[in-house]
């Protein structure tokens, strides 16, 4: 299903009496289910969903939470409180050997689809550091060059098993000739603090990859994108039941409790935002594909007449947040250097 409001791809008016310009942006979230267990076939998927977004004029393409390597809804690995198996150790295995390394292969070849297609990409992939696993979110220019990564700060609830978090290192805000683009993903959007930075790093276009498609989150889009004064963005995988491996001990919800036969296990949702509150397309709950809208840039400025988060609705001499961007590191090495010893004085 897309849906589309009709304008033109990018359109561009020249400054006249001092009136600042105005664009429009064709944007397009993916809204599709993993191939589980098989990453080079959800790169496959991936790419024609990427050719046919940029072929309807798409200058951004968003793909859900998770979408390379999987988001294990309903997955227990074996665990309880004091208790772990082989099965559930088993289980993590193929988990791991499904998600990515960043840099690598994979990222590559996104890349390049992003260079051919002549979009920014952002991509919602596992990434494995090591034996690590990290929930992360891609970035990718239309000329075909990774720009870097976000890693979730705080995985939510049993995620915290399976995922490491993410430190300050990674909450990027890329500046590109589309505007500002930065992503939060999932339950990250509930941490005002998180919302915060990416407010004071001037995010435009607020990229929120999901797993949640409850209607509450509809709901906290709709307040993010009129508290930061920015389009968003939210992307979340339609899933049904035959598309998850076969597995006795899956956990699912009551959505999927059911007499179907081929029951939804994730329920899309996936839905895009103006600055001024306006939903301008989605949420589609029924099927995979394409969610698209156009967007009048000058909504940003338009909404921020009346509010500016981090701008001239803040209050600096009584609220203040420090974000410490320095990268985390478990180890850290210290090598002592020797002085070779100077033949002249043999």
């Amino acid at each position: 299903m897309s849906s589309t409001k009709e304008m033109s791809t990018v359109k561009n008016t020249t400054p006249f009496n001092g009136v600042a310009p105005s664009s429009t942006v064709r944007v397009t979230i993916v809204q599709s289910s993993t191939v589980y267990n098989d990453t080079p076939a959800t790169l496959d998927k991936a790419e024609k969903f990427i050719v046919e977004a940029a072929s309807k004029g798409a200058r951004l393409v968003l793909f859900p939470e998770a979408f390379i390597g999987g988001y294990p809804r309903g997955f227990r690995f074996g665990l309880a409180v004091g208790v772990h198996n082989e099965e559930g150790r088993d289980e993590f295995c193929n988990y791991h050997a499904s998600a990515i390394k960043v840099p690598g292969p994979e990222v590559e070849r996104l890349a390049e689809l992003a260079g051919k297609n002549n979009v920014h990409l952002v991509m919602g992939a596992i990434e494995k550091d090591g034996y690590t696993l990290y929930c992360t979110a891609l970035f990718f220019s239309p000329q075909g060059r990774f720009l870097g990564k976000h890693r979730k700060v705080m995985p939510t609830s049993l995620e915290r098993c399976i995922w490491g978090q993410g430190d300050g290192s990674t909450i990027p805000v890329y500046d590109t000739p589309i505007g500002k683009i930065g992503a939060a993903i999932c339950w990250e959007n509930r941490m005002p603090l998180y919302r915060t930075a990416l407010y004071a790093k001037g995010i435009e276009i607020y990229c929120a990859p999901t797993a949640d498609y409850s209607l509450e989150w509809q709901a906290s889009m709709i307040h993010i994108a009129v508290e930061g004064g920015c389009f968003v963005l939210s992307a979340h995988q339609f899933c049904k039941r035959k598309e998850f491996p076969e597995h006795p001990d899956y956990l699912f919800n009551d959505i999927v409790d059911t007499k179907e036969h081929d029951p939804t296990v994730s329920g899309g949702g996936s839905v895009i935002i103006s600055p001024l509150g306006q939903v301008l397309a989605g949420p589609n709950y029924e099927s995979e594909g394409l969610v698209t809208a156009d967007l009048d840039l000058g909504d940003i400025a338009r909404a921020k007449l009346y509010f500016d988060v981090v701008g001239h609705y803040s209050k600096p001499d009584i609220f203040n947040l420090t974000v410490n961007e320095h990268p985390k590191k478990p180890v850290t090495f210290v090598t002592k250097v020797e002085k070779a010893e100077d033949d002249s004085n043999k």
